[in-house]
C-alpha cells in the first residue's frame, strides 16, 4: 500500500506543479476557444490540461517501475508499456484538438487507433464473467471487438461529462479510487498477482485528478480540455480492462458444485467485475440521453448542446458549485455501492443505507423546487437566497428637479463602461484585471 500511495503522491504532485506553466503556454499559443453556446463559463479559459496530466502519467509509471513491490508488475506484464502507447496518440490528438479544434470523426478515429494498439500489445478482454453461463472464453476478434468498444464508450462518457468546473476530474477520481479499492483486495486480499496492473492505474489516475483539480475548482483558471478528458477516460477503460478481461475468475475459489450453481454463488462478485460500467453510470446515462436527443431531433450524435445533465441541474436553479457536489454525491453513492455489495452482499444495513442516501439525494437534487422563507430573526444566520425581499427605497425629489439613478445623477451623463474586448492572448485569463476600459467620473480631466 505503501508504494502505491507513494505512486499517487508523487502522479499528482507532478501533475499540480506542471498545470500552472501548462496554463501559460496556453495563453502564449492562443489555446483558448471562444465562448460557445453551451459553455457556462464567463470568458474564455485556456486548455491543454491534459499536458500537465499526461506528464503526472509518465512520472507515475517512472516512479512505480523502480520501487521494489511494483517493479515486477513491468517484469511480468506488458500492460503498463501498452497503457502508454495508448495513453501518448490519444493524449496526441487531443492536444491537437485543443488548439486546432479536429473534426469528431478524426477524434472516434482516433480513439478507435489508440484501443487497437492497447490490443495489439497484450491489453485486451480475453473472457467475460456471464451469471448463469459462468466464465465464457473470447476468440480474438471478438476480444478485440469488445475492448474497443469499452475504450471509445468510456472515453466519449467522460469527454460528455466534461461540462462545469471539475465534473470530469472529481467523478473520475471518485470512480478511480473505488476502483483502486476493488482491484487492491483482489491483488492482496486474493493474492492474485493479475489484478496488480489495474490496481496501479488507479492510483496514478487518483494521482493525475487530484493533482489537476486545485486548478479547475470553479472558478477554474484552466480546463483539461480533449487532451485531458479523453486521457483519463482511457485510463479508467485500460483498468476495467485489465480486471474484467485478465483475472480468471476461478482463481477466486468461489465455485462449488456445478458452474451454473457457482456462478449464482459467485454473483456478487461478478457485479464488480463490471464495475467501471456502474462506476461511469451517470456519464454513460447522459451518453445514451445525449444520442437519444439529439437523433430524435434529426441532428447528428456528436452536435452539442445544453441538455446534459449538468446543464440541466443549472436550469433547475442550483448554483455551479452545488451542481458539480450534486454529481459527486450520486457518483460516489453508485460506486462504493456496489463496492461494498461486492464484499458483504448479505448484509441488509448495505441496502437500506443506499436507499436513505438516495433520498437524500433526491431531495438535494430538488431543493430548488421548494424555496422556503425564513423567519425575520433567523435572516442573519441563513444564505441570502432563503431571505425575505425587502422593497429599495425610493428617494423623495423636489418638484422641478431630476431624479437620481443608481450610477448617479441624470443630469451629470456619466459615460457607459464599456467591456474590455479579449484579446489573441486572452487578457482576461491571466489575473484579476479590470472588465471596464474607463473607470473615471463624468466631469473629470483627461
Amino acid at each position: 500500500m505503501r508504494d502505491y500511495l507513494l505512486t499517487l503522491c508523487v502522479t499528482a504532485a507532478v501533475t499540480y506543479l506542471l498545470t500552472g506553466p501548462v496554463r501559460k503556454f496556453a495563453i502564449a499559443t492562443g489555446a483558448m476557444p471562444e465562448i460557445r453556446a453551451r459553455d457556462v463559463h464567463r470568458e474564455p479559459t485556456p486548455r491543454l490540461g491534459g499536458i500537465a496530466m499526461f506528464f503526472g502519467l509518465c512520472a507515475g509509471l517512472l516512479v512505480a517501475a523502480h520501487l521494489q513491490n511494483l517493479g515486477s508488475v513491468f517484469e511480468l506484464s506488458n500492460e503498463p508499456r501498452a497503457l502508454l502507447s495508448g495513453a501518448a496518440l490519444i493524449w496526441l490528438i487531443g492536444v491537437l484538438d485543443d488548439k486546432f479544434e479536429l473534426d469528431a470523426l478524426i477524434k472516434l478515429g482516433a480513439q478507435m487507433i489508440s484501443a487497437g494498439v492497447m490490443v495489439a500489445q497484450g491489453l485486451t478482454i480475453l473472457w467475460l464473467p456471464i451469471p448463469g453461463i459462468g466464465t465464457v472464453a473470447l476468440t480474438p476478434g471478438q476480444g478485440t471487438l469488445l475492448t474497443v468498444a469499452l475504450v471509445v464508450l468510456t472515453i466519449n462518457a467522460v469527454n460528455f461529462v466534461d461540462g462545469l468546473d471539475g465534473l470530469a476530474a472529481g467523478m473520475v477520481c471518485i470512480a478511480a479510487a473505488a476502483f483502486f479499492l476493488y482491484a487492491y483486495r483482489l491483488w492482496y486480499g486474493y493474492t492474485i498477482e493479475a489484478a496488480a496492473p489495474a490496481t496501479l492505474f488507479a492510483a496514478i489516475l487518483m494521482g493525475m485528478c487530484l493533482g489537476f483539480l486545485p486548478h479547475n475548482m470553479h472558478p477554474a483558471r484552466i480546463f483539461m480540455g480533449d487532451s485531458g478528458s479523453m486521457l483519463i477516460g482511457l485510463i479508467l477503460a485500460a483498468s476495467a480492462i485489465s480486471i474484467t478481461g485478465q483475472v480468471d475468475p476461478d482463481i477466486l475459489r468461489l465455485f462449488e458444485g456445478s458452474t451454473r450453481e457457482a456462478t449464482h454463488a459467485a454473483l456478487p462478485v461478478f457485479i464488480p467485475l463490471l464495475l467501471p460500467l456502474t462506476i461511469i453510470a451517470i456519464p454513460m446515462a447522459d451518453l445514451v440521453l445525449a444520442i437519444v436527443r439529439r437523433t430524435w431531433k434529426g441532428q447528428s450524435p456528436f452536435a452539442a448542446d445544453r441538455g446534459h445533465l449538468h446543464h440541466r441541474l443549472l436550469e433547475i436553479g442550483h448554483s455551479h458549485s452545488r451542481a458539480v457536489l450534486i454529481m459527486y454525491f450520486w457518483s460516489a453513492l453508485i460506486a462504493f455501492g456496489t463496492l461494498a455489495y461486492s464484499v458483504h452482499s448479505t448484509s441488509m444495513w448495505i441496502v437500506l443505507g443506499v436507499v436513505a442516501l438516495s433520498a437524500i439525494g433526491l431531495v438535494l437534487l430538488l431543493l430548488p423546487r421548494f424555496r422556503p422563507r425564513a423567519p425575520r430573526w433567523a435572516e442573519s444566520v441563513v444564505p441570502p437566497r432563503y431571505r425575505r425581499r425587502k422593497p429599495a427605497p425610493v428617494a423623495e425629489t423636489e418638484p422641478g428637479t431630476a431624479p437620481e439613478t443608481a450610477s448617479g445623477p441624470a443630469a451629470a451623463g456619466e459615460d457607459e463602461r464599456i467591456p474590455v474586448p479579449v484579446g489573441i492572448n486572452g487578457a482576461t485569463a491571466i489575473g484579476n484585471r479590470a472588465r471596464f476600459t474607463d473607470r473615471r467620473k463624468a466631469g473629470t480631466p483627461s
